[in-house]
């Protein structure tokens, strides 16, 4: 007999309608993996009982739990589910705003800004950190169907860099018929009406024609990993409440596995309080805080999940090349991190991006060494972002009132 291997196996994840609800036939999606580990364990309770022969008397089975670790290199397309069910909110498109006028589009630096000559920016739901493009209006060719980052933005104006080779120019208008689009989708951690997502992952390892479903699951926790140099990973922590084991595949024709392109930190651009940084590398969690419930007398089963706040916190090195970063340490002041991670320098490169919306510095602890630059590690915090608004319509702010967003180009 054949021993099965990792190269024949599936994993493939299938969102439940609702806890307890069996899981879907079919609309599973095989995910793209480094690995994938889900495991069955059951609490064991020894006899502790005194006995003259001097030797155990054996040990019984009690609850049952699962455990998952998936882990993947971060590419657009590939994971927005995941992420949007630990941040609790479905990733849904910006709808676009159309039929503007631009006035004029002027240069700071590499930052260019746009100004409208009336309407509202922010209630269009544009926010810092955002990913969008001009299109349509009579807008200069380097203007137009490119990828921009947002790095300010008023009820007027909207400021921002470029992500690509070419950048954007100065331009006078008035340029009528324009439309701005956030592309893809985004996600955030909402301060209401949160979703409340169960999954069913089946390992499939087609070799033996075995089936392993672990259902009731909940994305718990995700590790994310941007190296100086290499590829950007995730890590899913993902909990689950019990194991069938079948000898068919239940989940019937799952999707292919998504194949764009895995993303690197060289096509990455890393923003701290609102200025690029010589960044060596960051890493950060989110954190669902997702525990098992309780116990009951007379099942081997836990009934449901049990879910606390989400916290986000990590570390990013830097060059020791100035002290504002010692700076945000020492006043402890609160900043913005924004990092994206495209996957070329074309104008319109798929990309995924994260905004940490508020955190603060906890530590600036430096490395020494002969013949090398002088490197600083600053571990964060963050937090929700009291002072953001909605995400669109009145009252909406440059910042989402939340702890952090997520934006996909290739979002499903």
């Amino acid at each position: 007999m054949a021993n099965e291997q990792g190269l024949l196996k599936q994993t493939v994840f299938a969102k439940q309608s609702q806890l307890g609800i069996p899981y879907p036939t079919t609309g599973g999606k095989i995910k793209r993996r480094t690995s994938a580990v889900f495991t069955k364990s059951v609490d064991t309770y020894e006899s502790n009982e005194i006995v003259s022969h001097q030797q155990s008397t054996g040990a019984n089975a009690g609850i049952v739990k699962t455990s998952g670790k998936l882990d993947g290199l971060i590419s657009p397309g590939t994971y927005t589910e995941q992420f949007a069910s630990l941040l609790r909110k479905d990733a849904a498109a910006t709808a676009a705003i159309t039929g503007m006028s631009i006035t004029n589009i002027t240069a700071s630096g590499s930052v260019f800004t746009a100004t409208r000559g009336s309407g509202d920016f922010l209630q269009g739901g544009v926010k810092i950190g955002d990913i969008g493009r001009w299109t349509a209006g009579g807008f200069n060719g380097a203007n137009s169907n490119k990828n921009f980052l947002v790095t300010a933005v008023t009820a007027t104006t909207i400021s921002y860099v470029t992500l690509g080779a070419v950048p954007g120019v100065t331009e006078t208008g008035p340029v009528t018929g324009s439309t701005w689009t956030t592309v893809g989708k985004k996600t955030w951690v909402p301060t209401s009406g949160h979703v409340n997502d169960y999954w069913t992952v089946e390992e499939w390892y087609s070799g033996l024609g075995r089936s392993e479903l672990f259902r009731d699951c909940k994305i718990a926790k995700a590790d994310v990993t941007v190296p100086a140099t290499g590829n950007a990973t995730v890590s899913f922590d993902v909990p689950g409440l019990s194991r069938v084991e079948n000898g068919t595949q239940q989940i019937a024709t799952p999707a292919a596995e998504t194949t764009t392109n895995v993303l690197t930190a060289v096509g990455g651009l890393i923003l701290v309080n609102g200025v690029a940084t010589p960044i060596t590398g960051i890493q950060f969690s989110i954190d669902g805080h997702v525990q098992p419930g309780e116990a009951e007398v007379g099942t081997n089963q836990i009934g449901d999940h049990v879910r606390g706040e989400i916290s986000v916190s990590g570390q990013f090195t830097a060059k020791f090349s100035s002290v504002a970063l010692q700076a945000l340490y020492t006043a402890q002041t609160p900043f913005t991190i924004i990092v994206v991670l495209t996957d070329g320098s074309l104008a319109t490169s798929d990309f995924v991006s994260f905004v940490i919306q508020r955190c603060k510095v906890f530590g600036d602890t430096p490395d020494d060494g002969e013949a090398k630059e002088i490197i600083r590690t600053y571990p964060f915090t963050a937090q929700i972002n009291a002072s953001g608004g909605p995400a669109s319509g009145v009252g909406a702010t440059a910042d989402l009132q939340s702890i952090i967003s997520i934006q996909d180009s290739q979002a499903p």
